[in-house]
C-alpha cells in the first residue's frame, strides 16, 4: 500500500491520467501482476473501469512525492533521533568519507599531544622546535584517516548485523558493536603507530625510510609488535567515541533543561566524559604498548604484557599512567571533532532530502 501511495503512477503516453482510478488501475503493464497479487482483484478493477479524459488537466500529486526507492532504507548507524524525529543514515561511503575526513583532521590538529604523549611515556626530551612537535605527523595522520574510517563503516556494517537494519541498537549494543569495530581495525593501526614510534625515535624523514629500517633490521613480523594491545585499546577506543559519547551527548539533550537548547554544550560534555572514560580505561595498556613499540628489539621489554608489569613496578600506578593528561586531552578532542563532522554531515542529508 505504502509504495502504491508513494511512488510516482507511471502512467502510459497515449493515456490521461484518471484522478478517481485505484493504485492498481495506475500501474502500468509491467506490473499489473504485482498489483494483483498485493490488492486482490485490482488487475480486474482496472480493467473494468473505463477510460476518462479530464475537461483541464489534471496534475499527478504522486508525481511530486519522492521515489522512495531514490533513498537508502534506514539503518540504525547514524539514525540519531532529533526532536521526535529519525534523521536519514549515512551510507557506507558517506560513512568511510566522514570516517577519513574526521580522523586525519584531528590527528594533524592534535599532533603535538601525541608528541607530548610519547615522549612522556618513552621517557624522552621533549622537542625544542616547533617542527620536532609536528614530527610523524604524515606519517600518523594519513593513515588515521583511513583508519577512522573503516572504524565508522565497520560499525555501521555490523549494527545492521545486529538490529536486522528495522531498529535502533540499544545502548549496551552500540558500545559491544564499536568494540568489534575498534579491534577490527587494530590490523592496520597497530603498524601505523610503531611507525610514528620508530620514526620520532630514530629521527627518520619519512615513514617511507622508517618501514624500511624496521623490516630490514627485524623482518616483516617486526611490524605487528604490540599488536594485541593494540586491539584492547582500539576496542575501547572506538567504544568511547562511537558509543559512549553519542550516548552521553543523547541523554543530557533528552534530559537536562540546559542542554536541550545547547547542542554545542552537550556535544563538548559529551566527548569529554567519552574520552575521559576510554582514556582512563586504555592509558596503561597504551603505555605498554608505547614502551614494547619503542624497545622493538626486546631488550628490556620482551612485549607488551610484561612491559606493563616492569612499568607498574618501576614506577607504580603512576607510572603507568605517564602521559595520561595528554592523551585525555587528545581523545576528547578527537571524540569532540570526529562526532561532530559526522552529525553535520547527517543533519546536512537530511536536509537536503527534505528541500
Amino acid at each position: 500500500l505504502l509504495s502504491g501511495i508513494l511512488e510516482p503512477a507511471r502512467v502510459p503516453p497515449d493515456s490521461t491520467h484518471r484522478p478517481h482510478a485505484t493504485p492498481a488501475a495506475r500501474v502500468d503493464s509491467r506490473d499489473k501482476n504485482l498489483a494483483a497479487e498485493t490488492l486482490p482483484g485490482a488487475s480486474a478493477t482496472a480493467e473494468a473501469t473505463p477510460q476518462r479524459r479530464s475537461d483541464a488537466p489534471h496534475r499527478n500529486v504522486g508525481s511530486m512525492l519522492p521515489n522512495t526507492r531514490d533513498f537508502p532504507p534506514l539503518t540504525p548507524f547514524a539514525a540519531s533521533v532529533v526532536e521526535g524525529k529519525r534523521r536519514l543514515p549515512l551510507s557506507d561511503t558517506e560513512n568511510l568519507m566522514v570516517g577519513a575526513f574526521g580522523g586525519t583532521l584531528e590527528c594533524a590538529v592534535q599532533m603535538p599531544l601525541i608528541t607530548l604523549k610519547i615522549c612522556q611515556q618513552s621517557k624522552k626530551p621533549f622537542p625544542t622546535t616547533i617542527g620536532g612537535w609536528f614530527r610523524g605527523v604524515t606519517a600518523a595522520a594519513a593513515p588515521l584517516g583511513p583508519i577512522t574510517a573503516v572504524q565508522v563503516a565497520v560499525n555501521g556494517a555490523i549494527e545492521r548485523v545486529v538490529t536486522g537494519g528495522d531498529r535502533d541498537p540499544t545502548d549496551p549494543e552500540r558500545v559491544g558493536v564499536a568494540m568489534a569495530a575498534g579491534a577490527v581495525s587494530s590490523v592496520l593501526y597497530s603498524p601505523v603507530d610503531l611507525v610514528v614510534i620508530q620514526q620520532q625515535k630514530l629521527g627518520l624523514d619519512s615513514p617511507g625510510a622508517t618501514v624500511s629500517a624496521i623490516v630490514k633490521e627485524h623482518g616483516a613480523s617486526g611490524m605487528m609488535r604490540g599488536f594485541w594491545s593494540c586491539v584492547v585499546r582500539e576496542a575501547i577506543y572506538t567504544a568511547g567515541y562511537l558509543g559512549l559519547a553519542p550516548i552521553a551527548k543523547d541523554y543530557l539533550t533528552g534530559n537536562v533543561e540546559y542542554f536541550k537548547s545547547n547542542d554545542l554544550a552537550a556535544s563538548i560534555v559529551g566527548s569529554s566524559i567519552g574520552g575521559t572514560v576510554a582514556a582512563v580505561l586504555t592509558h596503561p595498556v597504551d603505555t605498554s604498548k608505547t614502551c614494547a613499540q619503542s624497545d622493538i628489539a626486546g631488550v628490556k621489554y620482551p612485549n607488551a604484557r610484561t612491559a606493563l608489569g616492569m612499568v607498574y613496578k618501576d614506577g607504580g600506578i603512576g607510572a603507568l599512567y605517564g602521559g595520561g593528561l595528554a592523551r585525555t586531552a587528545r581523545l576528547c578532542g578527537a571524540f569532540f571533532i570526529i562526532n561532530n563532522i559526522r552529525e553535520a554531515a547527517i543533519d546536512w542529508k537530511t536536509a537536503r532530502a527534505e528541500a
